[in-house]
Formats: C-alpha cells, structure tokens, sequence
C-alpha cells in the first residue's frame, strides 16, 4: 500500500479524531440549554463554543488530577499500542500522568483544556458539515432537488454524476482527520509533557540505574574474570610441572577461587532480583591476604607489604580498593604470566595507596593503554575522589592507586 494511504488505513487515525470529537460534547451539553440548537445563528454558534472555556479552566486550575486523567486519556487515544500506529511512527508519547504539582502545571493543562474543547468543536462541525454534503450529493444524484441546506460546500444541480462527487468531500474530512489528529499529538506533547521537575527526576533515575548496571558490570568483570585467569594460568602451569602435588595444590586453588567467585555471582543476581534475601557481604581490603595467596597458587611471586590499619578503612573505600587489587593481580596474571610481583598497600591518615607493580616480559610490547579492567579501575579511583594511574614505568608495569579517606 502506498505511504499517502498508510494514515487512513491505521487506526490511530479514528482514535484520534474521536479524542477530538469527545471535546466537542461539553460545548454541545450546553448549546442544548442556552442558546440551543434549532436555527442557530452564526454567533450563536460562536456563544457555544466559548462559553464552557471559564468551567474547564476552573476545573483545570482547581483540580490536581484534571491533568492525571487528560494525560491518561491523551496515552490511550492519541498514543495507542503498536497495533493501531502507523507503520513507521515508533515515538514514545511523552506525556505525563501526574497529577499538577505547580501553577505552572495547571496552566498547562488549562490551556490544554481550551485547546481540546475549542478544536473538538471544530471538528465535530465539519465531520457533520462533510458528511451531510456526502449526502446531499447522494440525494442530488438521485432526486430533483438541487440545494440542500446546512452543507459545507455548494452543491451543483441535479444529475446523475453527482454520484462520482459523493468521496470527494469523504477524502477530504479523512484528510482533515489526518492533520488534526497529528497537530493535537504534537500540542499534546507540548501542554501534558513532563514538566522540568518531572524531567529531572526520570534524569536521575536513569542516571541511578545507568550507575548501577556499570558498577554491576565492573563487579562481574573482576570477580568473574579473575577466577577464570587464575583457573587457566592454574591449569596450565600444573601441565606443564607434571607434578602429583603441584596439580593437587593447582586444582584446589582453582577450586577455591572458583567458590569465591560463584558467592560473588550469586550476590550480584540477588540484587538484580531485588529479592528480600540479605545479599551476601563484599570482600573488603581485610580480605585480600585470600586474593594474594590466590596469585601465589597460580605461581606468581608475590611480595606484599602493608602498613597502616587496613581493617579500619571506610567500607566504600576498603570493597574497591580490594577489587582494584583484584584486577591488578588479574591483569598481571593475564598478561605476563607468573612473574615477581610487588605489592605495597599503605593506610595515611588521609589517603589508601595501592601500588602493584610486575616485569614486563621482553616480548609483550606495551601500549600503555589498558583495557576495560585498568579502565575499571580508573573510574572506579574517580567516583572516590582519588586517581589511578596504569602504565609501563622504569622496564615494570605498574598500577598506582590513591584513594582519599575523608
């Protein structure tokens, strides 16, 4: 079917239009009372159109949920579901359905209420003025009256040809129902959309959210990938020893690690159920003498040095500092195997430094750049306030971490 026909064939388009013309009723209920219907004149017509503006702005100004209900309605008629929107036209509707929190809000929807009642009058007029002139014109075709009161559009004489008129004034109310329907969706949009406040609480929701699944995607990373570096690098170096006892130690540090790294999988999926099951506790910086002999498991050297109360870090600053360690021994393992290193963790009385620092094997040529574990560990470094820097330094690769304490 082509595009031009696409709107009168969806039925969007009939919702629409009959959101208009439900804005006609109020005008009409009252043209029944005062100055009523029976030949009306022009500026009677004019009497039952501006006559209810001062009931709806009332209700609009003194009514919160005035603009709950318009704004529920405008979602259902003008923004359906899938089913009824025409192909191509996949925007959200943006419109609020909050009740009015300011006057700003309620003039809003005041004016959206003049909006609606003065086009809904409109456009009930011409569905009848186009339709009776379809029916003039049937009647035209076939009787000998020539004129038919009431219509929107002159009628020519009688004769039988006037029957190939009769869709004409039908395409042209579809055609209007078409651009009426669209410009009430757009000042929809503009009179029931969210209003600042509104904008900056979905802003931060989704900013918190946004925060969330990253942080839960760095906890992944290095939990999950550190298990699997040291399972591999464990696996390989007990096939290469080809040592009962070496393969023993082997398997059970992989099996240990690979324990660690279930627990932390399971907690991670209990938030993201957001069941009522207490999450299991985080590892801390307290814990990392575990991390450490994880690494050795895996033959790495590692020489450690810690100075400073590290088990009175603050919460926050002791679970990623533990997890920067984490990646920093992962990322040792991963890519230059089990090689001497040098940890020094250091607790100030203002600031946690972490420095992990490894050779670099002759072959592997470094950029510099990280990949997204360093990465992880640099944002990670900035959402507390300190910094992180990554790179080669005098023939070693180091990782060197400040956090501050206050």
């Amino acid at each position: 079917m082509p595009r031009f026909f696409r709107p009168v064939t969806s039925a969007v388009t009939y919702t629409r239009w009959l959101h208009l013309l439900i804005g006609s009723a109020i005008p009409l209920m009252g043209a029944f009372i005062t100055p009523g219907l029976s030949r009306t004149s022009p500026a009677e017509w004019v009497q039952i159109a501006l006559q209810p503006i001062p009931l709806v702005v009332a209700a609009a100004l003194l009514l919160p949920f005035v603009r709950r209900a318009e704004g529920l309605q405008a979602r259902l008629m003008l923004f359906p579901g899938q089913h009824a929107r025409v192909p191509g036209d996949e925007e959200e509707s943006g419109i609020s359905v909050a009740p009015s929190v300011s006057w700003r809000d309620r003039g809003r929807t005041a004016l959206w209420l003049v909006l609606r009642l003065e086009a809904g009058f409109l456009a009930g007029y011409v569905t009848v003025q186009f339709l009776g002139t379809a029916l003039a014109l049937v009647g035209a075709a076939s009787s000998e009256r020539g004129e038919e009161p009431g219509v929107l559009l002159p009628l020519p004489g009688p004769h039988p040809a006037n029957a190939l008129l009769v869709p004409v004034p039908i395409m042209l109310l579809l055609g209007v129902m078409v651009v009426g329907g669209r410009l009430m969706t757009s000042a929809a949009r503009r009179l029931l959309g969210p209003s600042p406040t509104e904008r900056l609480a979905a802003l931060e929701e989704r900013t918190e959210q946004l925060l969330e699944r990253n942080r839960i995607a760095r906890e992944l990373h290095d939990s999950i990938g550190h298990a699997l570096t040291v399972a591999v690098v464990q696996a390989g170096a007990a096939r290469a020893a080809a040592d009962a006892g070496f393969t023993e130690r082997a398997l059970g540090a992989i099996e240990e690690t690979g324990r660690a790294a279930l627990e932390d999988l399971e907690r991670v999926l209990r938030v993201l159920r957001e069941d009522e099951q207490p999450a299991s506790r985080r590892p801390t910086l307290s814990d990392a003498a575990q991390l450490l002999e994880s690494a050795r498991a895996s033959g790495a050297k590692v020489d450690t040095e810690v100075s400073g109360p590290v088990e009175r870090l603050p919460g926050p600053v002791s679970r990623e500092a533990y997890r920067m360690l984490q990646e920093a021994l992962t990322n040792v393992l991963r890519h230059s195997g089990p090689v001497p290193v040098q940890v020094r963790i250091t607790v100030r009385e203002t600031a946690l430094e972490i420095d992990v620092r490894n050779a670099l094997p002759a072959a592997r040529e470094s950029t510099g750049r990280g990949g997204s574990g360093l990465r992880g560990i640099r944002e990670r470094a900035t959402l507390l306030g300190g910094r992180a820097t990554t790179g080669p330094r005098d023939g070693e690769w180091q990782v060197h971490v400040e956090l501050p304490l206050g």
